[in-house]
């Protein structure tokens, strides 16, 4: 029993770094790709506010949003396979 919760807690923390790393990843990518298409970086919470516009505000949160968490549906459901693949080899016998 104990190590099958040492398991599901890797599993778990592994999800949760690969999922992190991959969230900051896909940020960046979203950052460049708006950089590219529009000259500048994506609006910022820190930004002054008059040289804002509510539009491209709401454009790029969605985009980031949308991007972000596909990116982290992906890779939780890869580490979790990959942990289970790795479970399941430990188990076999040699």
């Amino acid at each position: 029993m104990a190590d099958e919760e040492t398991q599901s807690t890797l599993a778990k923390v592994a999800g949760l770094v690969v999922a992190g790393g991959v969230a900051w990843l896909a940020t960046k990518a979203v950052d460049t790709a708006w950089k590219a298409a529009s000259g500048h970086k994506p609006p910022k919470p820190e930004d002054d506010a008059d040289d804002i516009k509510i539009g491209e505000v709401v454009a790029a949160a969605a985009i980031t949003t949308a991007v972000v968490t596909f990116a982290r549906i992906f890779a939780t459901r890869g580490t979790k396979k990959f942990m289970q693949r790795v479970d399941r080899n430990r188990r076999l016998p040699s």
